[in-house]
């Protein structure tokens, strides 16, 4: 009995190391000073009204097609994948807009890297989820969705729609702790409120399709 004593120590110190090692590994996560806004709704209650008004005053004319882009490529800038924010498959959307609201998203993007860093966390993109819509993009995805608006802000080149369920997560030489998606959804409201308030932008919370619906301003 005395001989196993000696042993089971051993044992239990391996364990003990091994969790160290395991531990030290392993980018943390130590959140801190993360409140969100009170309520998404309420804080994010921008109708389409003032998305219409501001898109319909910065944006391109509306386009029929896809085949009609090319003539505007003056007008808009191409987004793509890169250190801030990554695309969605974009069905029924054109990763194209203008300036100001490609500057827009530039911004919310790094501006939420920088937070999820100050606050501790790791670091995540957002994921654009809609653009530039054309009519014939709007008719088609009208087929499978009729809550889809006819009269959308979408239509300018002024909107788009970041994703508060998913995010991309940036990865390193260690292993990642997972962070939920309800606490990056609280840092990005910081954000949006931030920006928002700074009259920057509007935003509209999408209880149905999960994303804050932004038009820049």
């Amino acid at each position: 009995m005395h001989k196993l004593i000696p042993a089971v120590v051993c044992l239990l110190l391996l364990i003990f190391c091994l969790a160290a090692c395991r531990d030290t590994s392993m980018k943390l996560n130590h959140p801190k000073n993360i409140r969100g806004v009170i309520s998404y709704k309420r804080s994010f209650g921008d109708l389409n009204d003032l998305h219409l008004s501001s898109a319909k005053r910065i944006g391109i004319a509306p386009i029929s097609s896809r085949s009609e882009i090319e003539s505007l490529k003056g007008n808009l800038v191409h987004i793509e994948d890169n250190d801030y924010y990554v695309l969605d498959s974009l069905k029924h959307s054109l990763p194209y807009l203008i300036p100001r609201a490609s500057d827009l998203l530039t911004s919310i993007g790094s501006n939420f890297l920088d937070s999820l860093d100050a606050k501790g966390l790791n670091p995540h993109k957002i994921i654009i989820t809609s653009v530039l819509r054309t009519l014939d993009d709007v008719r088609q995805l009208r087929r499978g969705n009729r809550n889809a608006s006819e009269n959308s802000a979408h239509f300018y080149g002024t909107t788009f729609d970041v994703s508060y369920c998913r995010f991309r997560k940036i990865e390193d030489d260690r292993p990642m702790q997972n962070v939920g998606s309800d606490t990056l959804k609280m840092v990005l409201s910081e954000v949006l409120r931030d920006l928002r308030k700074a009259e920057t932008c509007y935003v509209k919370y999408e209880l149905k399709q999960g994303c804050f619906h932004i038009t820049a301003r």
